[in-house]
């Protein structure tokens, strides 16, 4: 059974966080990881950004994220849940 993967992505993003954004959700795609990354709203600040992963693909989906959240300093922007 596929794991869901969840981040909470802030809606007021500068140019350069939302083309790290982009970036993220690309790479995840380009790498195999999901097909597709679902977006859905969370009150006025804030999106929730979900995806499916196969059980044994968490861990380094999880570490991947965390770590290209450091690399680019989002950390105030996208926090996993």
């Amino acid at each position: 059974m596929d794991t869901v993967i969840r981040f909470k992505v802030k809606k007021d993003l500068d140019n350069k966080q939302y083309q790290s954004l982009l970036r993220l959700k690309g790479s995840i795609i380009a790498k195999g990881f999901t097909d597709i990354i679902h977006i859905s709203d969370e009150g006025e600040e804030f999106h929730i950004n979900s995806f499916s992963v196969l059980p044994e693909h968490k861990a380094a989906i999880l570490e991947y994220v965390s770590l290209y959240i450091r690399e680019n300093s989002l950390d105030s922007t996208i926090t996993m849940q």
